[in-house]
């Protein structure tokens, strides 16, 4: 679950967020009311093509976060990085407009760029927006996505499950560029029901949900003009719909943690229009073979950070419970932003939100690995996606 389009605390104890099963009372349509096809159950996917763009979904998104390290000095210069794709059709009938065959008007791309440097603080982001074939566009056949000269592609086009090796190249102006191999270290996972995610009651309030939770990342940042070799790790999200927020939804938090003994966390809180907590909310733990395994959970946040450019007020050091499936037993995590102020401006893409690069830590404050938080809907709530 990411933010868009890119998008306090739950009652005493922890809550197992359940909703019925879909289609329960309502059939789940094959189209939206403005023509888009609707994530359904019972997925069947096909790769490397569904590594790929499908424009008969109304939006989709690419998303990579990431903490990289430089060996310079006595101790490793650390950097946290976030790069992103995002696809988004216009509406039915605009692509019929008289234009050039070459620029077309039935999809909208979007992208992301931030790098936190740790060891400074300082913030770089940038975000790009352009048309089919003006200077943008993703493969419906294989992973190819490209937004000017930042571009996410498979190093094989015609990779096959289990061989696949990414290639990243991105930066913010002229001040940084990176440059970045990517390998999963476990298999692909497909978060929800098979990869059929929900977001909400509604029939359409779905998405399909695939995530390379850990992947090896090495490669070159220039920053300032200066080569830096790097090493690290990354988490990509891939997910596709056509309506992903119910009318009472303004927002989400989002975190994807790789803790230090393997495993990999994945959780989204979506928030109500009351303060609450919708039901399709979840947290899922991935073990060290790709096995993901639901659990239920507590979040509080245990400080808040006012937006200096804005004026939003974010949560930033969390506390989250869940329940430890290999063990049974209660597990606790404190989520610590390594900088408050990494805050990203919608000029472009209208949304405002908090992407961040945090250590997770145990309530004691012994490190239990790294994270990505995403909060959106503080600034204002987040129309894009319903």
């Amino acid at each position: 679950m990411r933010a868009l389009v890119s998008l306090l605390c739950l009652g005493s104890g922890l809550a197992a967020q359940t909703l019925p099963p879909p289609g329960r009372g309502q059939e789940i349509p094959a189209l939206t009311a403005d023509g888009f096809a609707v994530p359904r159950p019972d997925p069947v996917f096909a790769f490397p093509r569904d590594h790929g763009s499908h424009p008969d979904y109304k939006i989709e998104w690419w998303y990579l976060t990431g903490h990289l390290y430089a060996d310079e000095g006595p101790s490793p210069r650390r950097f946290g990085f976030q790069a992103t794709f995002f696809r988004s059709a216009a509406p039915r009938g605009i692509a019929s407009l008289e234009s050039p065959a070459a620029f077309g008007h039935d999809q909208i791309y979007l992208a992301h760029m931030a790098l936190i440097d740790v060891s400074t603080g300082r913030f770089l982001h940038q975000e790009r927006l352009n048309r089919a074939g003006w200077d943008a566009t993703a493969s419906t056949t294989t992973l190819d996505v490209r937004n000017g000269d930042w571009s996410l592609a498979l190093a094989d086009p015609a990779a096959a499950p289990g061989t696949e090796t990414l290639t990243l190249v991105g930066g913010i102006r002229a001040d940084a560029r990176f440059a970045l191999t990517l390998v999963p270290k476990i298999p692909l996972v497909r978060f929800g029901a098979g990869g059929y995610s929900r977001k909400g009651a509604a029939p359409t309030a779905a998405s399909y949900y695939l995530t390379f939770p850990r992947l090896a990342a090495t490669g070159t940042l220039t920053l300032d003009g200066r080569a830096l070799r790097v090493a690290g790790e990354a988490w990509m999200d891939h997910e596709y719909s056509s309506s992903q927020l119910d009318q009472n939804q303004v927002g989400w938090d989002w975190l994807s943690a790789q803790l230090e003994d393997g495993r990999e966390l994945m959780f989204y809180r979506l928030r109500t229009n009351d303060g609450g907590t919708d039901p399709a909310s979840t947290l899922t733990w991935v073990d060290r073979d790709g096995r993901a395994t639901t659990a239920p959970f507590h979040w509080e946040h245990l400080t808040t950070w006012k937006s200096p450019h804005t004026g939003a007020v974010y949560p930033q050091r969390i506390r989250l419970t869940t329940t430890d499936p290999a063990t049974g037993a209660e597990a606790v995590f404190v989520v610590e932003p390594l900088h408050a102020d990494q805050e990203l401006g919608g000029s472009l893409g209208g949304v405002t939100y908090w992407e961040g690069a945090c250590r997770v830590l145990s309530p004691a404050g012994a490190p239990l690995g790294s994270a990505y938080l995403e909060l959106t809907g503080y600034d204002r709530a987040v129309e894009a996606l319903r």
